[in-house]
């Protein structure tokens, strides 16, 4: 987070990845249970809010097109009014969200903008820490944002409501291909069949990247499947990666289409980037935060 002498207030919302992603249950609201290891990167969208005497929100960048600016799906204005009415004030300020990141793609870019709004607001409205309970309020709009808020390496369990530091992870340089593909979270888990995954957290800390592919071919992606019926793509872009020269593990992230691959070093993901460029597809070498 960066503020400004002339009042600017800037906080980066990076991309969320799921190293795997088990469905444990489903509530008898109808809401699934989830155990998730979920990871930060260096890519991400950022969010500045500036001096104004009403709210507003601009969207800019790469992606803008696919991001309606002031809708009532649109989760940073929703965090913004919904923080304005919990702690008790005027909602002004415009924010301007530069949109780096795909839409729809299981990487949270949603959640994670809600997350870095509700940072930025905050600080910008002058509400003590404490006032208010973010996490909680993050959580009522949607699960992933209480974990987006944390932005760090965490397990994440119940419909997001739990959350737990990893073991320390070695610094990874990941590769995120989406491609050109939007998913509906609520279809992929509408379109899921069979049972459920248990709980796989673990508590040694992998000493190197290929250490932490080991631990994640234990696991899995329970959304895979019925993701793949929905957009079979995904199948194409996970074989494409996972036959990338280098390449230490090949998965989809969240609900798709997004799919990444874990690598020893930037150079080797890079190389695999250049692999696998074709039309329409999104591909970024990036890094792991903390």
């Amino acid at each position: 987070m960066t503020d400004r002498n002339d009042g600017v207030i800037a906080v980066e919302a990076p991309a969320k990845v799921n190293l795997y992603l088990h469905v444990t249950g489903r509530r008898s609201n109808g809401y699934h249970e989830l155990d998730t290891l979920m990871v930060f990167t260096e890519m991400a969208d950022r969010l500045t809010v500036t001096p104004s005497d009403s709210l507003s929100l601009a969207v800019e960048g790469p992606f803008a097109g696919n991001l309606p600016a002031d809708s009532e799906g649109n989760l940073v204005m929703k965090a913004a009014r919904t923080l304005a009415d919990a702690a008790g004030v005027e909602p002004t300020g415009r924010m301007v969200l530069t949109k780096n990141l795909p839409v729809s793609a299981g990487l949270g870019s949603g959640s994670s903008d809600a997350a870095a709004a509700l940072k930025a607001l905050m600080r910008y409205w002058r509400i003590p820490e404490g006032a208010v309970d973010l996490p909680a309020i993050g959580l009522g709009i949607g699960s992933d944002i209480p974990g987006c808020l944390a932005a760090r390496s965490i397990f994440v369990s119940g419909t997001g409501d739990r959350i737990e530091p990893t073991p320390p992870l070695p610094p990874v340089d990941i590769l995120l291909v989406n491609p050109g593909v939007q998913l509906s979270t609520k279809a992929v888990f509408e379109a899921r069949k069979g049972g459920f995954s248990p709980e796989a957290r673990f508590r040694k800390a992998p000493r190197d990247v290929r250490a932490l592919a080991d631990l994640m071919e234990e696991r899995t992606n329970d959304l895979t499947d019925p993701a793949t019926r929905l957009s079979p793509i995904i199948d194409e872009v996970l074989a494409a990666i996972g036959a990338a020269p280098g390449c230490r593990l090949a998965r989809m992230s969240g609900s798709g289409a997004t799919c990444f691959g874990l690598f020893d070093d930037a150079e080797t993901a890079i190389r695999a980037k250049g692999q696998l460029q074709r039309a329409n597809w999104w591909c970024s070498v990036t890094r792991l935060v903390g």
